[in-house]
């Protein structure tokens, strides 16, 4: 099997960074190329076929890099565009649902326990989430979109009254959960909040830790100690590369 040494990332917005902090952290390669659709973010409350067609756009700017393997951080992409992607070229293509049921079921998670889907309206729409889980055998699931996160996230609003008010918006005082999949890349940057509002007793999966699991355990992939990245972007390149600083700081 060939060594994955060049990868891209792609992600609709900022948001894959969360991705690109695990990936060099966990396991590290010679190049990595971020892509960032920073033009047309949100895709969460994009139709079907416009997320499709921004995918494989995307796919034709990686083509020129030839990278080893291809990385769609974003999580409506992945629901919506990633087998079209995949039939379009030769290059490995992985999406983050996948490998976030897979860590969800590494993490003995029972059937019968109360699964909450966190994600932008388009991914809970396209129902990837909860159809893999029921076919697994999980049977209480809750899937919520919360599209104010990625607002909240892209805005750098931390405070925790304008929190705390949007998750009163989205949460009923009844929800408990035993495990949250953070079903978008902007959502690791709540974890905390997360955390406090629902309890440390319950289980979050996050898509980065997820696919850096997946690909140690399906490609041949050896831990690089630094990583040369660049990064791009549809748009505003150099906010990318700022918010890129703050972030890889901030998901410590």
């Amino acid at each position: 099997m060939k060594t994955i040494e060049k990868i891209g990332i792609f992600d609709s917005g900022v948001g894959g960074l969360t991705v690109l902090k695990s990936l060099i952290e966990e396991i590290g390669f010679e190049k990595v190329i971020y892509y960032g659709d920073t033009a047309r973010v949100p895709y969460g409350n994009k139709d079907h076929e416009t997320i499709i067609r921004f995918s494989l756009e995307a796919l034709e700017f990686f083509k020129h890099f030839n990278p080893d393997l291809l990385v769609v951080a974003c999580n409506t992409a992945s629901a919506h565009a990633l087998d079209s992607m995949q039939k379009c070229t030769h290059i490995p293509i992985v999406g983050v649902i996948e490998s976030g049921i897979i860590a969800l079921q590494q993490k003995n998670i029972i059937h019968d326990k109360h699964i909450l889907v966190l994600a932008t309206e388009a991914t809970i729409k396209s129902n990837s989430y909860e159809s893999k889980l029921k076919k697994l055998g999980y049977t209480n699931i809750t899937s919520i979109p919360t599209n104010l996160f990625v607002s909240l996230v892209e805005e750098n609003i931390y405070d925790k009254d304008v929190i705390d008010s949007v998750f009163r918006y989205y949460f009923k005082p009844s929800l408990k959960p035993d495990a949250i999949i953070l079903g978008c890349t902007h959502f690791p940057l709540l974890l905390n909040q997360l955390q406090n509002f629902f309890g440390n007793e319950v289980v979050f999966i996050h898509s980065g830790e997820a696919i850096a699991n997946f690909l140690r355990n399906n490609f041949n992939v050896h831990k690089k100690i630094n990583s040369d990245i660049e990064f791009f972007a549809s748009d505003n390149v150099s906010k990318l590369k700022d918010t890129a600083k703050k972030w890889l700081k901030l998901c410590d």
